[in-house]
């Protein structure tokens, strides 16, 4: 019997043990488990009774003393890390340490749904069996981290006909955006579709921009090398909506125009339209100019009235040359301090640009910022009717030259447009469910912001070179200043390629040699001398 006395202690842990086991693997013989257990109790009991007296001089042993004291220093140990778990569940922070930031939202998106007033229901439909799954709900945890706005549950089509009959579903991988009364969904699982998505979703309206055609401009619904096409579908996804415009046609100017694009005309605009545009102006409108070299539109005189001059002139680049571009084609990688250019990063490429520059004189309150120059190896060629392009000192102006610049202006608003804007200002109240209400009289501004922006080149943002490095996203971050979408100024949604690594035959055996046996060895021989150390005390 002395052996059961001895091995007494080990036969309860496996009782112990055992009885969890079977509660873990077969919960349905409950109650076997818990007579296996109660057996391990008693029989641990029955050990401690026998062995009274020895475990009482083995308290007094300095080796258990000092193994008390480890457990103890164990047992805190696991304590302090269940309290930092639990307080940084609930506060948790996350950092992407990848070189790519394949893990991370862009600024855009984490903009827009930082912006977020309203909370937005997502419901994406995907089956459990749907590869795609995974990357979605990945992306929408990203965007539920950076805002509580963001709800969003995933429902299997196959389990859920109901909702699948309510909402309409007829392909497996929809996801279906909600805020309010609105609606949209997507069916692919890009970063770029989300986030257009949740701007769609949330917009209060749709703000209409239009494109000046009749002066031999491109048109947006030109998909070759030289249309708008590519940056109409761009400013679409992002929730505007794009119309054609002529003024020489129209007799009253568009009420809804948010914002009004000039896309270098070839020919000159007629005086009833310049003037059509300085009212516009004048009540606080939107204006991008953009305006080729070489040609006869008739803005420069009325430019000039702005203090903006447009020179006659063909920028000439060095560098961009080495960049594989060629010398007409000015390359700008440093940008003046402005919101639209603010964390914008990427070189933009100007095919066959003129200079744009801001003269002394200009009208009271007007503020004009440069927003693109060029490098210091560029100029501004004066003569171009030259065989041979250099640069004529005297004659040529010697980089950097200013390409882009953009204004503001406050100006006082007509009497119907005071009585607009209240009305805007009454829905927008409404809408937030403030219980005050806002007379006329409160919610009508005394005067608004105009603004304008002119660069002197039209073809950056054709069909052809719209993607080019960061053509696209300059174009779209100066729209939105005019428009007053602040949120949307920044680098748009970025599709990322994971990066993987390729290893030699050597470096993969080093590999596995050194996490499958070396490693593991040291631990070992670690772990066995703390052992035997402890076993000589």
């Amino acid at each position: 019997m002395n052996w059961l006395k001895n091995y007494l202690n080990y036969i309860s842990l496996g009782l112990l043990a055992l009885s969890v086991v079977i509660l873990a693997v077969w919960p349905q013989y409950r109650t076997a488990a818990w007579i296996v257990g109660g057996a391990g109790i008693v029989a641990l009991a029955v050990y401690i009774i026998a062995n009274l007296s020895g475990l009482k001089e083995g308290l007094k042993r300095r080796s258990f003393i000092y193994s008390s004291n480890l457990l103890l220093i164990i047992i805190l140990v696991l304590a302090i890390l269940v309290v930092l778990n639990f307080f940084l569940a609930r506060r948790h922070y996350r950092v992407d340490f990848t070189a790519s930031k394949i893990h991370s939202l862009s600024e855009q998106s984490v903009s827009v749904v930082k912006n977020l007033k309203q909370e937005v229901a997502i419901k994406a439909f995907f089956r459990d069996s749907n590869v795609s799954r995974q990357t979605m709900e990945n992306l929408l945890k990203n965007y539920a981290y950076h805002s509580a706005r963001i709800k969003y549950e995933f429902i299997d089509p196959d389990k859920n006909p109901g909702l699948v009959k309510k909402y309409d579903i007829t392909q497996d991988g929809t996801t279906v955006f909600e805020c309010g009364d609105k609606e949209n969904r997507i069916t692919t699982t890009s970063e770029e579709d989300v986030t257009n998505a949740l701007i769609k979703v949330t917009r209060a309206s749709k703000k209409v921009i239009y494109f000046l055609e009749g002066h031999g401009e491109n048109s947006i619904d030109e998909t070759g090398e030289v249309g708008y096409n590519t940056a109409r579908t761009e400013l679409e996804k992002i929730g505007y909506e794009v119309k054609k415009l002529s003024l020489a046609l129209s007799e009253n100017f568009p009420k809804d125009c948010a914002l009004l694009i000039v896309p270098g005309p070839k020919k000159g605009l007629l005086p009833n339209e310049l003037e059509t545009l300085k009212d516009f102006l004048k009540t606080g409108g939107r204006v991008l100019f953009m305006v080729d070299p070489e040609t006869s539109s008739g803005l420069e005189t009325f430019l000039a009235d702005y203090g903006i001059k447009l020179e006659n002139d063909l920028v000439v680049d060095t560098v961009s040359r080495l960049l594989g571009g060629d010398y007409f084609m000015p390359v700008v990688t440093e940008y003046e301090s402005h919101e639209i250019t603010k964390n914008f990063r990427y070189a933009t490429f100007f095919p066959l640009a003129r200079s744009v520059e801001i003269s002394d004189s200009r009208p009271e309150g007007l503020t004009l910022n440069r927003l693109a120059r060029t490098s210091p190896n560029s100029w501004a060629e004066k003569q171009l009717d030259k065989a041979e392009v250099a640069f004529d000192q005297g004659q040529d102006r010697q980089g950097p030259i200013t390409l882009a610049v953009a204004g503001s202006q406050k100006v006082e608003a007509k009497e119907g447009e005071k009585e607009t804007r209240a009305e805007e200002n009454k829905e927008k109240s409404e809408q937030s469910q403030e219980k005050a209400e806002i007379s006329k009289e409160e919610a009508s501004p005394v005067s608004r912001e105009a603004r304008l922006a002119v660069f002197g080149d039209s073809d950056f943002i054709v069909n052809k070179y719209y993607n080019l490095s960061g053509n696209g996203n300059f174009f779209l971050n100066t729209v939105n200043w005019l428009t007053e979408e602040a949120d949307l100024i920044s680098i748009q949604p970025r599709t990322r390629t994971p990066r993987s690594i390729n290893l030699t035959p050597s470096q993969g055996r080093f590999l596995m040699f050194l996490s499958v046996i070396l490693l593991p060895v040291l631990v070992l021989a670690a772990g066995l001398s703390i052992w035997v150390r402890r076993r000589s005390l």
